[in-house]
């Protein structure tokens, strides 16, 4: 997901927290609270993801050097393809 993307939905989630939070506590201070740890928690699933793709495409790339499946990790009969 490019940045712009992630950052319009950030917004828009922590705009949709804070609103829902205040009108339902009627408390500024729950509902700035609440719309940081949302923003603390989203940006640790955005980087893990990340991390995760990072390392799905680094176990892929050494898997079509080596000539292995990656879903097997036995060899195939078919040699990589690399686009």
């Amino acid at each position: 997901m490019p940045f712009r993307t992630f950052f319009r939905v950030l917004v828009l989630v922590l705009c949709s927290n804070a609103a829902t939070v205040y009108f339902g506590s009627h408390s500024i201070r729950l509902a700035i609270l609440t719309t940081l740890a949302c923003s603390l928690l989203l940006q640790v699933v955005y980087f893990a993801s990340v991390l995760f793709l990072v390392w799905q495409s680094s176990r892929a790339s050494r898997a079509g050097e080596k000539g292995l499946s990656i879903s097997t990790g036995k060899g195939s009969s078919k040699p990589a393809v690399r686009p």
